[in-house]
């Protein structure tokens, strides 16, 4: 289990979520920092669906975004993103603490991702967030040359008793 996130550590951003207005902000952001993005057609058909999709803002400026889709009592992470510019500052890890805490308040007992072995980045991040891996999911991302890349599944279980308090008044959903 890592600690509890230190929310003040967002003051300077403000999570909300994330509207069908943000898609074309969101795809910017995907096409800059994947070389497999999503499309614009997954993000609406997540709105649509009504999983959980959160913006991070920075003065008045879309620089991150989440997806996540609630199964009964966990929950499973589709997307965490920061744009390029933005990397590299812990604002990821602290997004994802507020994703843990907040999913954790309204009842998730764990949260479930998949990753690209070949992501040392976002693996090094969930490793060291208390993810472990649980899983391969066989050929599951596009990759190069017509070639698909397996997908590692990691876990991290979740309690109230590490949650902490919401990155402020209005950031905990309803």
């Amino acid at each position: 289990m890592i600690p509890a996130v230190d929310h003040a550590a967002l003051a300077p951003w403000q999570v909300r979520r994330l509207q069908p207005g943000d898609v074309p902000a969101v795809m910017a952001i995907e096409r800059e920092i994947y070389p497999f993005p999503w499309t614009d057609g997954n993000f609406t058909d997540s709105l649509i669906a009504g999983y959980d999709a959160w913006a991070l803002i920075a003065d008045g400026v879309l620089i991150g975004y989440s997806v996540v889709m609630w199964i009964p009592d966990e929950v499973h992470l589709l997307n965490l993103s920061i744009a390029a510019g933005w990397q590299g500052q812990g604002i990821g890890r602290r997004l994802l603490g507020w994703l843990c805490d907040s999913t954790a308040r309204r009842g998730a007992r764990a949260m479930l991702l998949e990753v690209r072995p070949s992501n040392d980045r976002a693996r090094r991040l969930y490793e060291s967030c208390g993810f472990a891996t649980v899983g391969v999911r066989k050929r599951y991302y596009p990759s190069f040359n017509e070639t698909r890349e397996d997908a590692l599944v990691m876990r991290r279980m979740l309690n109230l008793e590490s949650a902490a308090e919401p990155a402020s008044p209005g950031d905990e959903p309803s």
